[in-house]
């Protein structure tokens, strides 16, 4: 588990120095920063994948998770010319590792200048962080939607255990393993669910955001596709079957979101960014809630988010005990538009055992407000 993260001169942020909890939420205006403290773990995963990362430097574009551009994209904006980019990552086992790395603004990689590792008890290896080993998930904001049809990959689902960054294999991650993986812990049960498998409990997951949902999954044989079906509970039994063409975007995106939620396991590392996507406010709230639940069996999420719903079914989760209150940690990030430089601010907000803030910055839960005012 990352237990302190620090970024220098990436993009718009100078400097950045956080000591992160289970669960921690991004929230902030678009254009604040909260998806480049993503891409920043992003791409030392992705540049470590590739073999860059140990000897060669940070590669910014043509990797499987983001894409930066070129070094001029990724330097911040004001950084001196002999300033350096920077990221130390450390573990609580006492672990770490920085990285430094030269500005060469026409590349899409970026040199190495130094590196600078230390080891715990146990020595150091690079592969205990979950940023670098199979215990990570990234589910992006643009997921896949509604379809007739799904795709399979052996590879991500049966070799990587991944849904996609996109959430495009969540379907076939569900028909290959959803009744063979049980969900373990008892704060994750849905307690009106057919069973504790993987498929039953999605299912019920689901019908917080739309109640009675059941999920019919189909193998097309002699094809790589798979046909996903919704159906709906009624007083004596299930409607016909629907098609995710026919019930929204909300069902569909918010799928990928509780496959990976609910199989996580701990020491896992989850990146997610708007699993609000589409939703109805309970089902935003929902989705706060699991967030929590499934932090508090050690699994260590970074969320971006712009719902305040998302942080308020957090912070019910943390007043009912689903969650002990210094495993929610909050970030707003802001930016003075005054200033004569373009820099984010990051302010991390405290919560206490009843799920109120320390501190409210502006902009932060202040819509239904303002907007109140207005009306009356």
């Amino acid at each position: 588990m990352i237990s302190y993260l620090g970024i220098r001169n990436f993009k718009s942020l100078k400097s950045l120095h956080l000591k992160p909890s289970k669960l921690n939420l991004c929230f902030g205006m678009n254009g604040m920063g909260k998806s480049t403290l993503l891409q920043a773990m992003m791409l030392l995963r992705q540049s470590e994948q590739k073999g860059m990362l140990e000897n060669k430097g940070l590669l910014l574009s043509g990797g499987d998770l983001v894409n930066i551009g070129t070094g001029k994209d990724a330097f911040y904006q004001f950084a001196g010319s002999d300033d350096l980019m920077e990221f130390e990552i450390r573990s609580a086992e006492q672990d770490h590792m920085k990285w430094a790395f030269s500005l060469d603004a026409a590349s899409d990689l970026l040199p190495v200048a130094h590196t600078d590792e230390g080891g715990g008890k146990n020595g150091f290896s690079l592969s205990t962080f979950s940023l670098f080993n199979e215990n990570f998930a990234y589910l992006a904001t643009d997921r896949v939607g509604p379809q007739k049809v799904y795709s399979k990959s052996d590879f991500e689902v049966i070799r990587s255990r991944s849904v996609g960054t996109k959430g495009q294999y969540a379907v076939h991650y569900l028909a290959r393993f959803g009744m063979e993986e049980r969900i373990q812990f008892e704060n994750l049960r849905y307690p009106n669910a057919k069973s504790d498998t993987l498929l039953h409990q999605t299912a019920g997951w689901l019908s917080e955001i739309c109640p009675g949902t059941r999920l019919v999954i189909e193998d097309l044989r002699g094809t790589d596709l798979l046909k996903l079906a919704f159906q709906f509970e009624t007083a004596d039994g299930y409607t016909n079957e629907f098609s995710p063409l026919n019930v929204g975007f909300g069902l569909v995106y918010a799928l990928p979101v509780i496959v990976v939620l609910l199989r996580s396991k701990p020491g896992d590392l989850v990146l997610m960014e708007n699993p609000e996507s589409h939703l109805h406010p309970r089902g935003q709230s929902t989705i706060g809630r699991l967030l929590a639940c499934v932090a508090a069996n050690d699994v260590q999420i970074f969320c971006e988010s712009h719902s305040d719903h998302i942080i308020n079914g957090a912070r019910v989760a943390v007043k009912e005990k689903l969650i002990p209150q210094e495993d929610l940690a909050i970030y707003y990030f802001s930016r003075d538009i005054h200033s004569k430089v373009h820099k984010t601010e990051v302010t991390q907000i405290g919560v206490d055992p009843f799920g109120e803030l320390s501190h409210y910055p502006e902009g932060l839960l202040d819509e239904w407000n303002n907007l109140l005012v207005k009306l009356i």
